[in-house]
């Protein structure tokens, strides 16, 4: 007869075993966060390709406020995307290209600075476009199911939150080069790119999408700084377009939730949202929401922070905290901060009809 403490030790052994194998096998019990996006997304994609340093930010004095090196994070700190992480109790969120990935679940960030919803957007870069990105999420899936089996993918990509920020680089790109598209044509192309992603992600399991709108882009300093009038003012060509991008986002947006079964989103109003910032600074705790803390030339909006960029000079700040911008056309962490809080547990009126927090309880 086996002897009870030999027989309670094996039964330890094989239950120690089992809880092992079947965690493994399984998703922990939380929503996992995907990042799809450009600059204000990208934690570090950039560092790891065949780019220049005009795409990549893994130099001082970008992330000193909070990371105390250059991450390759187009801020001082924190992006909106690592508050969310923080929210949801995540860990920051791993740029899927970064060499010993193994963050399955959690979620992969494939956001590349410079990026657009249209592969020729900046495609001198060599930059990981919307669709591209699409493509690593793709073989994520596919190393998903060989750590967790099909079950477990399965559950992590249901149950996962999608955020997706992008369309800035292609309208920038589309004043600049003057393109003979008309501006809705443009803008329903660079949004059919965006809902084809979104389409493929759904057929992949994708359920729960955070996407906000663009910012007021001729508002940012970089934009300013080579507005053809002249003026202090907002360079109002480029916020026209954006505008009509936020409004056709939403009804493109609306229309996916009414097709696709179970498709839940949430649309964070950025435009509004750092519009306030700019013309009422000191209500956010901002003293200067014009010029940016790091460049060069007016409003600091030339891209130089730095040195590595369009002038090795570059002037620096004292004070980011005073800044709502940090280079010409990113936010500081302290801005980036605020838009989170509003993009987790807004009320509908600026983020909706859902807010992430509500996705990421789902």
């Amino acid at each position: 007869m086996m002897d009870s403490r030999v027989y309670f030790s094996l039964l330890v052994l094989f239950s120690a075993l089992f809880i092992t194998t079947h965690c493994l096998s399984q998703p922990e019990q939380h929503a996992a966060l995907f990042i799809f996006g450009d600059s204000t997304y990208d934690a570090g994609n950039n560092n790891y390709i065949k780019t220049t340093d005009y795409y990549r930010a893994n130099y001082v004095p970008y992330g000193e406020t909070f990371f105390h090196r250059s991450t390759g994070r187009f801020s001082d700190g924190r992006l909106a995307s690592d508050f969310i992480a923080e929210f949801a109790k995540l860990p920051y969120i791993t740029p899927y290209l970064q060499p010993g990935y193994n963050q399955f679940t959690d979620g992969a960030n494939f956001a590349s600075a410079g990026a657009g919803a249209l592969a020729e957007t900046n495609k001198q870069g060599n930059l990981i476009d919307l669709k591209s990105q699409l493509s690593y999420f793709t073989k994520f899936e596919r190393q998903s199911i060989q750590k967790l089996g099909d079950a477990g993918a399965k559950a992590l990509l249901s149950k996962a939150v999608y955020l997706i920020g992008i369309g800035s680089n292609d309208y920038a790109a589309a004043v600049s080069a003057n393109s003979s598209l008309g501006p809705e044509e443009y803008v329903n192309i660079v949004n059919g790119n965006l809902t084809f992603v979104i389409r493929e992600i759904y057929k992949k399991g994708g359920r729960k999408f955070g996407i906000p709108n663009l910012e007021p882009m001729g508002c940012l300093p970089s934009a300013k700084a080579v507005n053809p009038s002249n003026t202090s003012a907002c360079f109002q060509a480029l916020n026209d377009l954006t505008q009509l991008h936020n409004k056709a986002l939403s009804e493109v947006l609306q229309k996916l939730a009414n097709e696709l079964d179970g498709f839940k989103y949430s649309l964070a109003d950025a435009y509004t949202a750092l519009s306030d910032k700019i013309n009422n600074p000191l209500k956010y705790g901002f003293k200067e929401a014009n010029i940016a803390c790091c460049g060069s030339g007016p409003f600091r909006g030339t891209n130089s922070c730095g040195g590595k960029r369009l002038s090795n000079k570059y002037e620096l700040c004292e004070n980011v905290s005073e800044y709502v911008f940090f280079d010409g056309g990113h936010t500081t962490e302290k801005a980036n901060e605020h838009f989170a809080n509003l993009m987790w547990s807004g009320t509908p009126d600026i983020t909706g009809p859902y807010n992430l927090k509500a996705l990421f309880e789902l």
